[in-house]
């Protein structure tokens, strides 16, 4: 019986030890000084969150891009992966303009 009690207290001492840890997580990069806030690999959902980005997509589209049919399927994606899909309607001009556009937002 004393050598139950005894193989339970062990396995209960040891148990912290045997505990899988979880690592800490990486905090965010910080973008260097000087970086653009906004680029066209930034998802199209942030783009839209944030209000001088969605101006500069709306000058440069012509249009608010959330009332674009294919937007729920597309916001998660940027610019650079959403063009080879566009059927040629996404042009590398509009992409550098919104890449200028998006560059000057500071």
């Amino acid at each position: 019986m004393k050598l139950i009690a005894v193989a339970a207290l062990t396995l209960i001492a040891a148990a912290p030890a045997l505990a899988q840890t979880t690592p800490e997580p990486t905090p965010p990069a910080i973008a260097p000084a000087g970086a653009a806030k906004f680029t066209v690999d930034t998802p199209i959902e942030q783009l839209v969150a944030d209000e001088k980005a969605k101006a500069v997509l709306t000058s440069v589209l012509g249009g608010d891009i959330t009332q674009n049919p294919f937007y729920d399927q597309i916001k998660a994606m940027s610019f650079a992966q959403v063009q080879p899909l566009s059927q040629g309607q996404i042009t590398d001009e509009l992409v550098k303009k919104l890449a200028d556009g998006l560059a000057a937002i500071k």
